[in-house]
């Protein structure tokens, strides 16, 4: 477990992030009448930027090449 949570550090990290900044992003800006699919709900908003922020991050992962 421990090993995995080492290779992924960048994933992880980038669903921390984009889980915090898209529930804030629920809470500040959000949607007024109700029919925004990401920010209508915070745990749309939380999900859809968690994705977000692992893909986003895992771009700087560097690959092991043997």
């Amino acid at each position: 477990m421990r090993n995995f949570i080492i290779v992924n550090r960048l994933y992880i990290v980038g669903i921390v992030l984009g889980g915090i900044f898209g529930f804030f992003y629920w809470k500040l800006v959000g949607c007024s009448s109700g029919t925004c699919m990401i920010s209508s709900k915070p745990l749309n908003s939380t999900v859809y930027f968690a994705v977000m922020g692992a893909l986003v991050l895992g771009i700087f992962k560097k690959e092991n090449k043997k």
